[in-house]
């Protein structure tokens, strides 16, 4: 029960990695709002838990984000951690080919969102001298695949992101961390590869080390430890949940 009493938001928190943090800290004790984007999918993960409330949200709005935040106040009191899973890529293009609606997609949900829900949540967590922000960047900001081009840079935006935030909180007492997944099983896979069949799945696979892909569940330990007080002197760091990748 590492989480017992505290409140989470996790945004794109009803498939994929976000499902797998909200059901780990559901189970370490929170009180989890599950953010998304497609809400009915939220509202059939949090009606399996008690301790859950759902919130359609568009990261990328304003308006969307600053009433994500008012409902959880409302529901949960002060928020304690946000998790800014949320994200989108484009499909594997040469990077003078990727149309400027893909461009700005990319950099309104994998970016935009993490200034925004900053705004909407850092004054709670300021006043009280106490908070945790996760933001879930990519291996793709450390070691960037060929035309993965503008995804891969929102991701590194994300991990500097993380770094001079954490500086800038830390007198506040608000600890800002990140995790680097490698590709995952999830419903972006196939939007990494392209194409989703064996040959290009063994070619991904041949440069993860470990020999798998990640799952929700290594996101989530990952997530529990450094949201919780077991990392309280942890901050700044863009921790690689990678299968060796990035060595």
């Amino acid at each position: 029960m590492r989480l017992k009493g505290k409140t989470a938001i996790v945004t794109g928190g009803a498939s994929g990695f976000g499902a797998g943090i909200v059901e780990r800290f559901l189970e370490e004790g929170a009180r989890v709002m599950i953010a998304d984007i497609n809400g009915d999918a939220a509202q059939a993960l949090a009606i399996q838990h008690e301790n859950a409330t759902a919130h359609t949200v568009d990261v990328a709005n304003p308006a969307s984000v600053q009433a994500m935040a008012d409902a959880a106040s409302d529901a949960f009191g002060p928020v304690d951690i946000l998790v800014n899973n949320a994200g989108v890529t484009h499909l594997p293009t040469p990077l003078e080919d990727v149309s400027e609606d893909d461009f700005d997609r990319v950099f309104n949900v994998n970016m935009k969102s993490v200034y925004l829900t900053a705004r909407a949540l850092v004054p709670q967590m300021k006043a009280r001298g106490a908070g945790a922000i996760l933001n879930v960047a990519s291996t793709a900001g450390l070691s960037p695949r060929p035309n993965l081009n503008w995804y891969n840079a929102s991701k590194g935006w994300m991990i500097t992101a993380t770094k001079t935030m954490a500086v800038e909180l830390a007198p506040s007492g608000v600890r800002v961390n990140a995790i680097c997944p490698v590709a995952g099983e999830t419903p972006l896979l196939k939007s990494f590869m392209g194409e989703d069949t064996p040959e290009i799945r063994a070619k991904f696979l041949s440069t993860i080390p470990l020999g798998r892909f990640s799952t929700p569940q290594d996101m989530a330990n990952a997530a529990l430890f450094l949201c919780s007080d077991e990392a309280s002197m942890i901050t700044g760091t863009a921790l690689e949940v990678d299968g060796g990748r990035c060595i």
